[in-house]
């Protein structure tokens, strides 16, 4: 099985806290007519508590049209892109010139040439490199980029594949729209980037995981290591066990983008809670393929599409209470980064402090990463440690 090896995440360096960034706003659209009142309240309602912007919050006021933001967007997601990969072959002593594919996604600009084919002028990656741009997913493609590139490395056992991500949300803000749905918008999203790298379970660093992962059994069972530890050394490389979308039909107007003039318009409808309460048939279908149950599932990977969403899918899903309370915590803190959201609640569940898991005092064996986006539409992703 395809194995994640590892993960990384980079930010712009221009971080507000929500009342900044919502008194600037209202203070620009109080002269167009803005209920100060709607305002304030779907502002505060989204939980988010401070964002990463792609440029200085001045700069915004100087951008006229689709043009000068798609400029923006291009010069930003290629200094992020290229932060990002350094940083996750640097990680991993791979050398560029190993990586097999590159999968790019974005849903918050347009480049052609695509971003992997302008980075492979920045890092030395091999000519023949295979490129992937992704685009129109929105928020769910973290988790599909995942699943797409773990289905060509089962076809591709012993090569090593990158997923980047770069999303530049605040880019994609309509100056003259008061509409419910853009002013929502205005305070649910912001920037960041993140990569993943993925080899095939014939490639070398899968064996060197495997290895490595007997010696830490071993340690631990005459050393006296403690549950913890043991715990923490095999959530480091989960397996992609296996990936499933789901589609919902007639649903193109719950979620998307509409291209104007003026640039990507939100297409943000009331509907979407709604469809993340009907997911469960679809999980436990998944699940059930593999003899498991949503019981058996101790990490949850979800997408933080705002608070009501987040709270459909706890409840839709039966889970216990607080389950998703890192993707709330990931909402509160950066906001919803769409596709990128899911790649940094992968990161820090990887490289930050072991989750807890209530009840469960064995090895955590399953996670599962849920996304969902334009369509309306859901990927899963099921690990396994």
């Amino acid at each position: 099985m395809p194995q994640i090896i590892s993960t990384a995440t980079a930010f712009p360096v221009h971080y507000h806290s929500q009342d900044e960034m919502s008194s600037a706003l209202r203070a620009a659209w109080i002269k167009k007519g803005l209920d100060v009142a709607v305002f304030d309240r779907l502002q505060k309602a989204v939980t988010v508590e401070g964002r990463y912007l792609a440029l200085p919050m001045s700069e915004y006021y100087k951008l006229d049209g689709f043009t000068d933001c798609n400029r923006a967007w291009l010069k930003v997601a290629l200094e992020l892109g290229e932060s990002v990969i350094s940083d996750l072959l640097e990680k991993t002593r791979l050398p560029a010139e190993e990586i097999k594919l590159l999968m790019s996604t974005t849903v918050t600009g347009v480049a052609v040439p695509s971003l992997e084919a302008r980075l492979m002028n920045r890092i030395d990656f091999a000519s023949d490199l295979k490129r992937i741009p992704l685009f129109g997913l929105g928020c769910l493609a973290g988790t599909a980029g995942i699943a797409r590139v773990a289905d060509y490395l089962k076809g591709y056992p012993d090569e090593a594949a990158i997923l980047l991500s770069v999303e530049l949300c605040s880019l994609t803000l309509q100056a003259e729209d008061l509409s419910v749905a853009n002013i929502i918008s205005s305070g649910l999203f912001g920037d960041g980037a993140a990569a993943v790298l993925l080899v095939g379970d014939k490639h070398a660093l899968a064996n060197e995981v495997e290895v490595q992962r007997v010696k830490n059994t071993e340690f631990q069972h005459f050393n006296g290591s403690s549950e913890k530890s043991q715990k923490q050394a095999e959530l480091s490389h989960p397996q992609v066990l296996s990936s499933r979308s789901i589609f919902f039909p007639d649903s193109e107007e719950v979620m998307g983008w509409d291209v104007t003039d003026r640039g990507l318009k939100i297409v943000l409808g009331q509907g979407v809670p709604g469809y993340a309460s009907q997911l469960r048939p679809h999980v436990e279908s998944f699940l059930s393929e593999f003899g498991l149950a949503l019981t058996d599932v101790a990490v949850w990977l979800t997408h933080p599409g705002g608070p009501k969403v987040i709270d459909a899918i706890e409840s839709g899903l039966d889970l216990p209470t607080k389950t998703l309370d890192r993707t709330r915590k990931h909402l509160r803190e950066i906001g919803n980064l769409s596709s990128t959201s899911v790649l940094v609640l992968l990161d820090e569940c990887l490289n930050g402090p072991l989750p807890e898991i209530a009840g469960k005092s064995c090895v955590c064996r399953y996670g599962m990463m849920l996304s969902m986006g334009p369509a309306f539409s859901a990927e899963l992703v099921l690990l396994k440690w």
